[in-house]
Parts: C-alpha cells; structure tokens; sequence
C-alpha cells in the first residue's frame, strides 16, 4: 500500500528544541493525513488531556498523493483534541500548502508543550547530513494580528508567499473554541477550534519550505493521468458555482436550515442562490495541482469586499439560518472570518443563535459587529466565543450541536440517513464525515440512491462512508472528487485491495472513537436534536454499533483498559 514518506519531525515549544525519528510502521499502516496523525495521537496525547493546555498536542501531514501532480490533491492534514468538542479531532484544509509542506521533507510535523513567547516556526529542508532545520523566531509584533497582516509579514521578512504559511487570526490567540488555522489566507483547517489549540501553545505561524524529493510513483499517467484528464474535461456546475449549486434544491426538499434552525427552508433563498454567488465570482480558483477548479474567488466592488466564497454551509449559517437574503452581506461575514481565523459555520450559527435572542434576524450589520466581538472576546462577544453548546442556555436558545459542534447544511430532519449520519460523527455535527447527504438528495444514479425519510438499509453505508472517507483523508484526496476517483481507482492509485482500505479505514474510526471513550463519550453523545422525527432512529443506531462490533452503549470494546491499539510507553506514562 503506497504511503506518505519521511520521518516525523517533533517540535518541543517549551524547550524550543527538536527532535526527529522514523516512522515508516504506522505510515504502512496507516498511509498519511488523517490516518497517520491519528495513530501518533492516540499513543502520544493523554486521554485526560486538557484541549488548551501544554499536555495536548497538534499533528500535521500530507499522504502519498500529494507528491503527485493530478488533481484533487492539494490538502493537507491536522489532528488535536478539539476545544470544541473535547474529543479527537482531524480537519484538512485545501490551497497549496501541502506541496511546501511535503518540500521540507517530513511525513508529519508535531508541536508538543507551550511557549510563553509568541512564535513564528519556520520549518526547512534539512541540512546535507540530516540536521532538522527549524527556526522559533518571537513576533510580539504579531500579537492579535489579522491573517492578511501574518501573510504580510512572513512574505516581507521571509520571502515566503501565503502558500507556505499556516496561521491564526486574534480569534486563535483568544480561545475562541471555532478557530480556524488558515492557510493561503482563505483555506482553512476548520470547524473544531485547533486555531485555539496553536494560540494556546503560543503559536501564531508555521511556514514550510524546501525541495525534499520523497518520491512516490504513481505509474503516470495510468489512473492518475485519467483522474486528472477528468477533472479537467467536467462541466460540473460546481466549476461555476462551487458548493452553492446545491441551495436551492436543498431549500426545495426542505433541508436548508433556517432562522436558527426553527425552519427548514428560507422564502429569500433566490437572493443567496448559487447564481447569485456565480455573478460575483470573477476569476478561476483552485487548490495545488487540481483542474476541477471549484473554488470561488468574488467580489463586490461597490461595497470592497473581496473574498473567495461563499461556500454553500457559509451561505446557510450567515444567510438563511440567520435570516439574510443578500449575497453581498454573506460574502462580507465569509471574508470577516477568514481575516479574523474563524471556522464559518460555527461562527454563522452562534451569530444566528444571538440575531433569534435579539428578534434581530437578517440584521447584516449587527451580524458583523458581532463577529468581530466573538474574535476578541468583547462584550457578549466573550460568551458567544464559547460556541452553541457551552453559551445556549444564557440565550434561551436550544442546543443545536452534535458533541459540542453545531450543524452544517443538509438538515437532517429532511434528509433521514444524514441524520444519523451526523449522531454517529465523531467530529460533531459535520456533514462530511461520512458525507451521506448525495444519497438522499436526487444527485446520484437511481441504484445508489436512497429514499430521504426512514434510515431502512442506510446504517451499512454510513458505515462504508465513514471508512471511505477516513481513507480520502489519509490518502490526502478531496471529497469532491466523487464520481472521478471511484472505488477502483482508489484502490489502484494506492496499490492496495479497496477491501483492505476499508478495513484500514475502519480502524481510524474506531481508534477515534476509542480515544473520545476513553475521555467519557458514549451512546448519549451519539443522538440530535430531533430523533423523534427520525423513524427506526434508535434502531439504526444499535444496527451502526452492531456492524462496527462495538457494545450497544456506543464504547469500543476494551477501550476502557486504555489498550485498544495503544502502545507501552507513550506519552501519558
């Protein structure tokens, strides 16, 4: 099975020192991304560890794919426990990091302890006898900077463009529990908070760069070649509108949430419609390597906002969900977050959640004025910073999260399998997880396709979703790449049986889920806001535990004795 190379280079913030060592075990094993960063979390983060304190660690890396040049492949990996959801938590984040990233030579990059000092860290190809070359460089200067402002900086003293850099904003450096890291300025390692994680450990930058050459061959162009030819020669409506093409059928079948998810669909939905984003886009936008093109550089001259986005979950939280009908006022919420480093989603709903407490919905600019109050911490601000779960009850508001994480698009009322979908998560509530929504929506072939109401037949494959994706995330490839990397070339472009990465899939959600066991999550974590009007939902429940082998109370067998794949020696020794 092929795999990402190189060793793990290990970053000590509280001795500024480092260290490397190998680890081609677990990168056969577990080939990369989320994978690798998943084992090396579960045997090195103590189960008891607090998500904002010196004890917790941080992973990042790429897999095999991104030493190639097809398309779907500029992603790169993060792993922490979340501050957010308090259990273990990977994002990936697209844009044109990761091929710096796999240019300094490293399969993965930890960042262990705390500094007391704000630190830029600059990671370099090592030296000709091996010697790792890092720099811990203090920016006080830095201190509360905005994103565009880090990039600023690390290009003028540097010389290094947004590609190399990864950072947060003052919501990171604040501990809001949904900051972002961002990355090419508008990419961001979203939704679980791990901006906090790097502002906890004194981290406001990570640069990358060299021209490590960790050969992987992919046999081009064989299956990667046509991937590639593929992704180039589509007519997919997402080239023009991205995610957004999906809104208004999402509105029709009544799963797009609204005002604060007391409705499931929005009567100003045409003026957030994904032709309203198309005739705000202005150029091409892609990640590294990638001619599928998706992404969404806009702009709206009369008002200088220019932004890359919105994103179809962007459009619901600060559109529909917080009841604003102009595209124009969504595009200026998107681009306030990525300047501040905050997940959209999150700080969309938290914001709506306020507007319903305020009888303020399609308030755009007291939506604006309040996102900037969450990013420092100021006024009501401070406790909207803590996310839905934690700060509901002060608003008189229902508790619309999954595991501390609050819902993306694609409600699951409406669409039944994407329900359970989002209870079974260990994320929270995020819809690509397992990524069961196209099934219920009329986008994919009658075979495959499932009935919207009712979880008949669906528990299997969520199930299969989860550990296909767990694979797409270790590989590093993008979700959008459905229907192009089918399950064949999958398995060809990984030289491996697609049965056996499924197993291997598998095995990354349970160690998942081990971990958030271990740290108290059970069954009562794995429900939504609204099981009674999913039908057979306990059933299908007990039917997801029962074909992953797991006990009825939603524990990973054995996880109780802290052994479940965990090494002697580790770190919480």
């Amino acid at each position: 099975m092929k795999h990402a190379q190189g060793e793990l280079l290990s970053i000590d913030l509280t001795d500024r020192t480092v260290t490397t060592e190998p680890i081609d075990d677990v990168l056969s094993e577990f080939i990369g991304g989320r994978g690798l960063n998943t084992r090396l979390a579960y045997e090195r983060i103590p189960f008891d560890a607090d998500p904002l304190g010196p004890e917790n660690r941080i992973y990042f890396s790429t897999g095999p794919m991104q030493y190639s040049t097809t398309s779907y492949t500029g992603r790169m990996a993060a792993t922490s426990v979340s501050p957010l959801t308090n259990g273990m938590f990977s994002s990936n984040a697209g844009g044109f990091l990761s091929r710096n990233f796999t240019g300094a030579g490293y399969a993965a990059v930890e960042l262990v302890g705390a500094s007391d000092e704000l630190l830029a860290i600059h990671v370099r190809e090592a030296d000709e006898d091996g010697t790792p070359t890092v720099e811990f460089e203090e920016v006080p200067e830095l201190d509360q900077a905005e994103v565009p402002a880090v990039s600023e900086y690390v290009e003028s003293e540097h010389g290094l463009e947004p590609e190399h850099l990864a950072c947060i904003g003052p919501a990171g450096e604040n501990a809001v529990r949904f900051a972002s890291i961002m990355t090419s300025e508008t990419r961001a390692f979203g939704r679980g908070g791990l901006g906090s994680v790097l502002g906890a450990k004194g981290v406001k930058a990570l640069t990358f760069d060299g021209d490590a050459d960790a050969e992987v061959d992919l046999d081009w162009p064989g299956e990667a070649g046509e991937v590639h030819r593929e992704a180039a020669t589509s007519d997919s409506i997402m080239k023009r509108q991205g995610t957004t093409s999906v809104t208004e059928l999402s509105n029709a079948m009544e799963a797009l949430p609204t005002y604060y998810f007391s409705e499931q669909s929005f009567e100003g939905v045409e003026g957030i419609s994904g032709d309203r984003v198309e005739e705000k886009k202005y150029k091409k936008g892609t990640c590294s390597n990638c001619a599928f093109a998706c992404k969404l550089p806009t702009r709206d001259e009369e008002r200088g906002i220019e932004t890359e986005g919105p994103e179809f979950e962007t459009v619901m939280a600060f559109g529909s969900n917080a009841g604003v009908d102009e595209m124009v006022d969504v595009m200026a919420a998107n681009q306030l977050c990525d300047e501040l480093g905050m997940d959209t989603i999150s700080c969309g709903n938290v914001v709506s959640m306020f507007l319903e407490s305020e009888d303020e919905f399609g308030n755009a600019e007291l939506a604006r004025s309040v996102v900037e109050q969450i990013a420092y911490r100021e006024g009501v601000g401070d406790k909207l910073a803590e996310g839905i779960h934690r700060a509901h009850g002060e608003f008189g508001a229902e508790d619309w999260t999954v595991k501390g994480m609050t819902f993306s698009a694609h409600d699951g009322r409406s669409l039944n399998g994407q329900g359970l979908a989002f209870a079974t998560s260990n994320r929270g509530a995020d819809h690509m997880y397992a990524e069961f929504y196209p099934y219920e929506y009329p986008l994919v072939s009658k075979e495959d396709a499932f009935e919207p109401s009712g979880l008949d037949g669906k528990p299997p494959k969520i199930v299969e979703k989860e550990n296909r994706n767990a694979i797409l995330d270790s590989a590093v490839i993008c979700k959008f790449s459905r229907g192009v990397v089918t399950d064949e070339r999958l398995a060809a472009l990984l030289d491996a049986d697609y049965e056996e990465l499924v197993d291997t899939g598998g095995r990354v959600v349970e160690m998942e889920r081990a971990f958030n066991n271990a740290r108290g999550f059970d069954r009562g974590d794995d429900t939504v806001p609204y099981t009674d009007q999913i039908e057979g939902f306990d059933e299908g429940l007990s039917e997801y535990y029962e074909i992953r082998g797991w006990n009825d109370d939603g524990t990973v067998p054995g996880y109780d004795d802290g052994v479940v794949g965990r090494s002697v020696g580790t770190a919480d020794d």
